[in-house]
């Protein structure tokens, strides 16, 4: 697997050496000071070029950064819908285990290119790059809920559990996982966020997905959020589904008393009623 250098230097001389290519930004996790870093991390590099066309006109020249397991070029698809911003992207996964999401922006729009906190100057030939701060991951913190927030996700969270228990009723493993890790696990994770959120001051971030939410949760409370993913059995997903509400639940209430916040008891007890009672309910009901 080639190296972060050898890799760097791969990208930062192809532009060098490509008078199209005036500018070179990377972006994105290999630029954050939190982020851990090991061997799978993206390189995310902006190219701000003179033109569009004479790259996309012929795609051979990404040869040049080595041999590819596969290419996604977003812009060329029709599913999902290109974003059609005048940019366009090369999604390159290497053999070697490398991966480069390599963005194409005309240099004539560069005001219309936003600036992220985890950004860094790689080359800047012209010298019309205002310089970045240095990279940090501000943009990309939880933000402090607001009693509305609040108490949509936690209706949110209620009105779609018992959906997971009809499907489960009716056996209809499909319907249910779909709700579950949707609808419900959206409302659980966006509750999470807000939970270490609470706990840091708002200074450090889950990560995408949730990815480092192990390091900012009680270790009881990872150990509830673990048991929240189960497999295609109907027990088990019945008890993973009663875990996400006690969940939810115990990272709601902390919340809710820190901010002055309203907990909805009353639709937590009668939703909770309502699970217990259709996990009960006979298959001829």
């Amino acid at each position: 697997m080639r190296s972060e250098q050898e890799m760097l230097g791969l990208i930062v001389k192809t532009a060098e050496s490509d008078a199209r290519i005036r500018a070179v930004i990377m972006n994105g996790s290999r630029t954050n000071p939190n982020a851990p870093r090991d061997i799978f991390q993206d390189y995310d590099i902006v190219y701000l070029v003179t033109e569009l066309a004479p790259f996309t006109d012929d795609h051979t020249w990404i040869d040049r950064f080595g041999e590819r397991m596969i290419l996604q070029m977003p812009e060329a698809m029709d599913d999902p819908p290109p974003q059609n911003n005048g940019a366009f992207a090369y999604l390159m996964q290497f053999a070697d285990g490398n991966r480069i999401d390599l963005t194409l922006f005309p240099i004539a729009r560069l005001h219309e290119l936003g600036r992220d906190s985890l950004s860094v100057l790689l080359l800047d030939k012209d010298g019309i790059i205002e310089p970045f701060p240095p990279p940090s991951d501000s943009d990309y913190l939880p933000t402090p809920p607001n009693a509305k927030a609040f108490s949509d996700c936690c209706n949110e969270f209620w009105w779609v559990c018992p959906y997971v228990a009809k499907g489960l009723w009716r056996e209809e493993i499909l319907y249910a996982k779909h709700i579950f890790d949707g609808a419900v696990r959206e409302q659980l994770m966006k509750m999470l966020t807000w939970y270490v959120g609470m706990k840091t001051q708002f200074s450090r971030s889950p990560g995408k997905y949730g990815k480092y939410l192990k390091q900012y949760l009680e270790p009881a409370l990872w150990d509830l959020l673990q048991n929240t993913y189960s497999d295609a059995d109907y027990e088990h997903t019945w008890d993973a589904l009663e875990t996400t509400c006690d969940l939810f639940r115990r990272t709601a209430l902390p919340i809710a008393a820190h901010f002055g916040f309203d907990y909805p008891h009353g639709d937590d007890e009668r939703v909770s009623a309502h699970l217990r009672h259709v996990r009960r309910l006979p298959k001829d009901a």
